[in-house]
């Protein structure tokens, strides 16, 4: 307590109320860690739910589509936590390869994952309901398109730098 700073307070006045709730999950010892896993799969759930709203109250607030708003705030947030694990790659490893396959894996994750599988599981439930599940397109389809090419791109660079001769036979150094 003698060490802290007025910023350790306000964080940790900011996170009081979430160290309270997620101190009540149990711990992992319980029931082979079944208990644990599923309080917190549905503490993420109520998370994402809250966080999603909050998100489109915000679009709404300042005249933001969705699909603006899930770009620019949705998106940040999933990335923030993929970022600091390719810094920590970076730092920890001798090569930056691991950093970069860090951002392409958790970016396609994020992308795949997190449109393909809400997706589906709504097409699945309309389709049991007898209804239809329509998709508007938006610019979506060409900002995928996009990602997938520029990603190509990037790792077919990484494996001709790393193969050919001409390039060096090299792998990138992580330098910080």
């Amino acid at each position: 307590v003698e060490n802290a700073t007025t910023f350790d307070y306000v964080l940790h006045f900011l996170a009081f109320f979430w160290k309270v709730l997620f101190s009540l999950i149990p711990p992992p010892g319980i029931f082979g860690g079944w208990l644990c896993f599923l309080i917190s799969l549905a503490c993420i759930g109520i998370m994402t739910a809250i966080i999603g709203d909050l998100a489109t109250l915000f679009g709404c607030l300042v005249g933001l589509e969705d699909t603006m708003t899930a770009i620019t705030l949705v998106a940040l947030g999933t990335s923030m936590p993929d970022t600091f694990a390719s810094r920590a790659a970076l730092i920890g490893g001798k090569y930056a390869d691991d950093a970069i396959g860090n951002i392409n894996g958790s970016n396609s994750v994020n992308i795949f994952l997190g449109i393909g599988l809400p997706w589906s599981l709504a097409a699945i439930y309309h389709t049991v309901k007898g209804s239809e599940f329509l998709v508007p397109s938006g610019g979506l389809g060409f900002s995928v398109l996009m990602y997938s090419i520029a990603s190509i791109i990037a790792l077919s660079l990484l494996m001709l730098r790393r193969n050919l001769q001409f390039f060096g036979k090299q792998k990138l150094v992580a330098r910080l």
